[in-house]
């Protein structure tokens, strides 16, 4: 029975070391499968969830979201990979890396320091072993206070409203529109509009704290969530508050509702 190959997403929103890291992976593991190589945080997050790689390649300074914020994420998903921070030199978060013994080379890539992670990373894909708990260590490279949210802009005919983001209940996306299914003051049910912001960029302007990812089309409000649902061993749906409405929740994002 054939191995299957090892896989990895690497993300730095400068084409040349992201092109200098490809190659030197190559190099150096020349039977690592490399599915992505995502130019800028947004877009490392989705790729991501499309290809769940074993292995990231993470520059610390992307925009959008972080190299940190995307290894929050996807810390908190149910098969979290290896994480490899990439990081210029003097960056404040290498210290915390060392303190924390969490895997980082500095750019320009230098083979050796490279060699010395993917040895680490080898041996923790071989033992199935988990890499280190980042939650704590990454929440506190995180800014300590987020600037509050700008209102989500969204077109009802003529009228552009404004909708304070904690009264969105959910946002929800298809292939052309996103839509935001938001708390109506003084009206007697929810109010709903369609914007043409896709969901992973939503992901970049909103709290992670108070918005949760429970699937590649869903984001909702964690305030407003009443349950969640287990239907088999696959499938699991969340109810809202005071609401009948049920969203579905992927097995990526399961690992959020933990009974206690």
């Amino acid at each position: 029975m054939t191995t299957p190959k090892p896989t990895a997403l690497i993300a730095d929103d400068e084409e040349g070391p992201r092109e200098q890291l490809r190659a030197a992976l190559q190099r150096l593991w020349p039977e690592l499968d490399i599915v992505a190589a995502s130019e800028h945080g947004v877009d490392a997050w989705d790729d991501f969830l499309a290809h769940e790689p074993a292995l990231c390649f993470l520059d610390i300074r992307m925009p959008g979201l972080s190299g940190i914020e995307v290894a929050r994420r996807m810390a908190a998903t149910a098969t979290p990979p290896q994480v490899v921070f990439v990081t210029a030199f003097g960056d404040h978060a290498v210290s915390a890396f060392e303190a924390g013994a969490v895997d980082y080379v500095m750019k320009p890539v230098d083979d050796a320091r490279l060699s010395q992670a993917i040895d680490r990373v080898k041996r923790r894909l071989h033992a199935a072993a988990p890499g280190p708990d980042l939650h704590s260590l990454l929440k506190q490279l995180l800014p300590a206070a987020a600037a509050k949210p700008r209102p989500i802009q969204a077109s009802l005919g003529r009228e552009i409203k404004l909708i304070a983001p904690e009264d969105v209940i959910y946002f929800e996306s298809d292939n052309r529109y996103t839509r935001v299914v938001y708390r109506e003051p003084g009206a007697a049910k929810d109010g709903e509009a369609l914007i043409r912001t896709p969901l992973k960029e939503l992901l970049a302007q909103l709290d992670a704290e108070v918005f949760w990812q429970v699937h590649r089309s869903v984001l909702v409000n964690s305030r407003c969530i009443a349950s969640a649902l287990r239907i088999d061993e696959s499938s699991m749906v969340i109810s809202l508050r005071g609401r009948d409405t049920q969203l579905p929740v992927s097995r990526q994002f399961q690992s959020l509702f933990k009974g206690q």
